[in-house]
């Protein structure tokens, strides 16, 4: 009976030590992933220093918002992959990468103050409904969510100003 698993994809830091053969990793002999001359249009297969089986390692460049160029190197224990899906995958997995950002950050679901499980679960929730509702307002006025959360923030910020002036002045 063959056992079934799940494959990883993850991005991996550019100084990762990585071996480009078994001789190489036997023998201890690695390099820093970003030295390694691969092409972008086809991974390798590596072994990363401290792990035990052979992966998949691929640069992926990229352009930026800014018109920046990016580097990013994958890494996926699916040795039949190719470039395509690596990065049809990852893309993917960005998405929701990002959403765990928002979570945190944004609707605070990291910052609870509940100590019984109902409490929990209601700021959990809470959390994750918020989360939906600034997609959704992200997505009516074209801001992505941190600055959504900065014009927010900054309208507050305005009124208690407002406020404290009309008090000064009484």
């Amino acid at each position: 009976m063959r056992k079934s698993y799940k494959h990883f994809l993850m991005a991996m830091k550019s100084n990762r030590k990585v071996s480009l053969s078994l001789d190489d990793k036997l023998q201890g002999r690695s390099q820093r992933i970003d030295t390694v001359d691969f092409s972008e249009d086809k991974p390798v297969q590596g072994w990363i220093a401290g792990v035990d089986f052979p992966v998949l390692l691929y640069r992926q460049v990229f352009k930026n918002k800014d018109g920046s160029t990016g580097i990013l190197y994958l890494v996926c224990s699916d040795l039949d992959c190719d470039a395509e899906t690596l990065k049809a995958i990852y893309e993917k997995r960005w998405k929701v990468e990002v959403f765990h950002k928002t979570l945190k950050s944004n609707a605070s679901m990291a910052k609870s103050p509940a100590h019984t499980v109902r409490t929990q679960s209601n700021h959990i929730f809470l959390s994750i409904y918020s989360a939906f509702r600034l997609e959704v307002l992200s997505l009516k006025v074209n801001l992505n969510h941190f600055q959504l959360r900065a014009k927010i923030y900054m309208a507050g910020l305005k009124a208690s100003l407002g406020q404290l002036r009309e008090l000064l002045a009484a």
